[in-house]
């Protein structure tokens, strides 16, 4: 049991750091694909609301740092064609939860709101990425 812990708070610490890297992590440990699922989820969902709850310093360093030639990026871009929905759909895939929520606060988006695409969007991905894994993991070892 405390092998399992272990495992599925080294999935859930990975995932919240960076998602893409928590699924493999998770299947590398030898976890079932549905727990390595819900813990990168947790983990991915719980980074993007502490940066959703840190909101206004979060927002002055974006600012600061990714915008001072006053350019947006690929997400700006998203955020202006598709606004919140698509920010938060996006933003697990392209550049992790935790600094999508950053961007969206950056960018004025209702936090309550932006928490809740990004967690949708942080499922629809742990959900592709795992079931990704485990068919290419199951591919692998039928051989």
């Amino acid at each position: 049991m405390t092998d399992l812990v272990a495992k599925l708070a080294v999935t859930f610490v990975v995932a919240a750091a960076e998602l893409w890297a928590g699924v493999p992590t998770g299947i590398a440990l030898g976890l079932p694909p549905v727990l390595v699922a819900i813990a990168c989820a947790a983990g991915a969902t719980t980074a993007a609301g502490l940066i959703v709850v840190v909101g206004q310093p979060a927002r002055t360093w974006i600012v600061a740092r990714l915008h001072p030639s006053g350019r947006g990026g690929r997400l700006e871009r998203i955020w202006v064609s598709y606004g919140v929905p698509g920010l938060g759909l996006t933003a697990p895939l392209l550049v992790g939860a935790p600094i999508g929520a950053a961007i969206g606060i950056a960018l004025g988006a209702p936090p309550r709101r932006l928490f809740a695409w990004i967690a949708v969007g942080i499922v629809v991905w742990v959900i592709a990425l795992t079931g990704a894994a485990a068919l290419g993991l199951s591919v692998l070892t039928d051989r």
